[in-house]
C-alpha cells in the first residue's frame, strides 16, 4: 500500500467550508461513541432494553432532529462517513488493533474523509505532476483546491483532508504497483549465506538519546547543526506561549491564537524527526552493502512510563522523592529521538529494496565487548567511551554497541529466529449492517439490509420511586 500526503492550500471561504464538514463528520462520530456507551452501560439495568441487542451500525439518521440543524447544511456523504469511520473503529478493536472509539476532541489534529462522490481528481493537460481537484456537489460547492503534488500516484477512491496547527494536507493511499518480498522469503534468502558473509552484510544501529542513531560502521545520524539552533529556539518559544496561554481566558479567540502558536512549535519538532527519518533509512537503504539491519528490540511505550509514587512509610499521606522530573526529562528525550517512527519508516524501505529488518535482545549490549564478547557493567566508564575490562578493547560507547547488535543481528536471521507477525489490517469500507451484535473481524452480513434497532432512550418513568408522594401533597405538608 502506498500513502501519499500532499499540502493543499484552500481559500479563506473553502477552509470555513472544511472546517464545518470536519466538525459535522466528528460530531457524528461522537454521537455513535455516545450511543455505544448507552447501551452497553444500559443493556443489563434498563428494562425496556433487556434483550436488544447493541447496535454496531453505520446508522445515523437519528441524529438529525431539531436541535441539530446544522447538520443540514452539509452533504449527507460527510454524515455517512462519520458513522462509517466510527464502525471502522469498533472493527480495528475486534481485530485486536486498539481499543474502544473514544471521544473526538476539536483540539489537534482535525480531518474529513471524503469518498468519490464529493470530489473530482484529473490530471492537467501538458502540466507534469498536475492535478485538478474539485470538491463538493452542486447542493454545497466548495470549489478547485490547490494542492502540490510531489510524486505521481493513481486517482484514489477516497481521501483524507486535515488541518494541524494551521497547515491543509491532503493524503490518501493507493494498491502497491510492484510486488513487496515478506519478511520470511527475505530471511530464507539470507540464510542460505554464510555467517562471515552474513556477518558482513549486516549493519547494527544503536538508538540513543544524545545520538538518535548510531551505525555499526561509525556513521553519526543526528539533526543538522541549523535544525538543532531552531529546535531550541522553539522550544524558548513554547514555553513564552505557554505562559501567555495559561493566563487567557477559556474560549476567547487570543486563547485559541496562543493554542495555535504552542502548536506550530510541535509541528517543526515533528516535521524535523520525520524528516531526519525519511533521510536516513534512505542513505542506509540505498548501500549495497547492507542486507539485514539490526535494531535493538525497545519497548518505548514501558520505558516512558510516569515515575510511580513512593508512599512514606513512617509518615502516612506524604510520599519518598522519586527523582519524578528527571524520570520525566528522560521520557521527553527518548520521544523526541523518534526511536519508533525511524524503525518504522526504515523496515518500509528496506522491504521496498528486499532488504531485513530485524529486532535482537538488548541485554547488556552496552556493556557487552564487541571484540571478546566480555560483558561487565565497568566496561563502559562514562557515557561515551567504551574500555573492555578483559581485553582492553577501546571505542565509543555507541559504536560498540551497535557492532554488538550487527553481530547479533546476523547470528539472529542465521538461526532461523525470523518469524514475521500476522498483520492485521482493516481497511476503511462502506460495509452493509449485518445483525446488531459485535461481530468478529473479517465477519461478513448474510443481508444486504439494515436490522431495526431501537434507540428509545431507555425506560424513564421507572426510574422514579413508587413510594414518593405526590406533589400537591408534599406542598400541603410543607405548609
Amino acid at each position: 500500500m502506498d500513502g501519499f500526503r500532499f499540502r493543499c492550500y484552500p481559500t479563506e471561504a473553502q477552509a470555513q467550508t472544511l472546517r464545518q464538514w470536519i466538525g459535522c463528520q466528528r460530531f457524528i462520530y461522537n454521537a455513535k461513541v455516545g450511543e455505544d456507551r448507552y447501551f452497553r452501560r444500559f443493556a443489563k439495568s434498563a428494562l425496556q432494553l433487556t434483550g436488544t441487542p447493541i447496535p454496531i451500525d453505520q446508522c445515523y439518521a437519528q441524529f438529525k432532529t431539531e436541535q441539530t440543524p446544522f447538520l443540514a447544511e452539509v452533504p449527507g456523504v460527510i454524515l455517512r462517513n462519520g458513522a462509517v469511520r466510527w464502525k471502522q473503529a469498533y472493527g480495528r478493536y475486534f481485530a485486536g488493533l486498539g481499543g474502544r472509539p473514544t471521544i473526538k476532541t476539536r483540539h489537534g489534529r482535525q480531518s474529513v474523509w471524503i469518498t468519490r462522490e464529493l470530489f473530482e481528481l484529473e490530471p492537467i493537460e501538458d502540466a507534469p505532476r498536475a492535478y485538478r481537484l474539485r470538491i463538493g456537489t452542486r447542493k454545497f460547492p466548495v470549489g478547485e483546491l490547490a494542492f502540490t503534488a510531489h510524486r505521481d500516484f493513481e486517482p484514489p477512491a477516497s481521501l483524507h483532508i486535515s488541518l494541524e496547527a494551521g497547515r491543509w494536507h491532503v493524503s490518501f493511499s493507493n494498491e502497491t504497483a510492484t510486488e513487496i518480498l515478506s519478511e520470511k522469503a527475505i530471511a530464507e534468502r539470507l540464510q542460505q549465506l554464510p555467517i562471515e558473509q552474513l556477518e558482513a552484510a549486516t549493519l547494527g544501529l544503536d538508538r540513543g538519546v544524545a545520538t538518535p542513531v548510531m551505525t555499526s560502521d561509525g556513521q553519526r545520524i543526528v539533526a543538522s547543526p541549523v535544525q538543532q539552533q531552531r529546535l531550541a529556539q522553539k522550544e524558548r518559544r513554547r514555553k513564552r506561549w505557554q505562559r501567555k496561554l495559561a493566563r487567557r481566558c477559556k474560549g476567547g479567540k487570543n486563547r485559541a491564537k496562543a493554542r495555535e502558536q504552542v502548536a506550530r512549535t510541535y509541528r517543526y519538532a515533528s516535521d524535523v524527526r520525520r524528516d531526519l527519518a525519511h533521510k536516513a533509512a534512505r542513505i542506509l537503504v540505498d548501500e549495497p552493502r547492507h542486507q539485514v539491519y539490526a535494531l535493538e528490540a525497545l519497548q518505548v511505550q514501558q520505558m516512558t512510563k510516569r515515575a510511580k509514587a513512593k508512599p512514606d512509610p513512617e509518615r502516612p499521606g506524604h510520599y519518598l522523592p522519586n527523582n519524578a522530573k528527571a524520570k520525566s526529562g528522560l521520557n521527553k528525550s527518548i520521544l523526541a529521538s523518534g526511536w519508533g517512527q525511524f524503525k518504522t519508516i526504515l523496515r518500509n524501505k528496506a522491504a521496498r529494496a528486499g532488504k531485513l529488518v530485524v529486532e535482537v535482545p538488548a541485554a547488556y549490549s552496552s556493556q557487552e565487548c564487541a571484540r571478546c564478547g566480555h560483558i561487565h557493567p565497568d566496561n563502559r566508564p562514562s557515557q561515551a567511551r567504551f574500555v573492555c575490562q578483559a581485553c582492553g578493547h577501546q571505542a565509543h560507547a555507541d559504536i560498540n554497541a551497535a557492532q554488538v547488535i550487527a553481530a547479533r543481528g546476523a547470528r539472529w536471521v542465521a538461526d532461523g529466529h525470523v518469524v514475521a507477525k500476522p498483520k492485521k489490517r482493516c481497511a476503511l469500507r462502506r460495509t452493509t449492517v449485518g445483525p446488531g451484535e459485535a461481530e468478529p473481524a473479517g465477519f461478513t452480513p448474510r443481508t444486504p439490509v439494515e436490522n431495526a434497532i431501537r434507540r428509545c432512550r431507555g425506560n424513564t418513568s421507572a426510574h422514579r420511586s413508587m413510594k414518593q408522594e405526590p406533589p400537591a401533597t408534599s406542598q400541603r405538608l410543607s405548609r
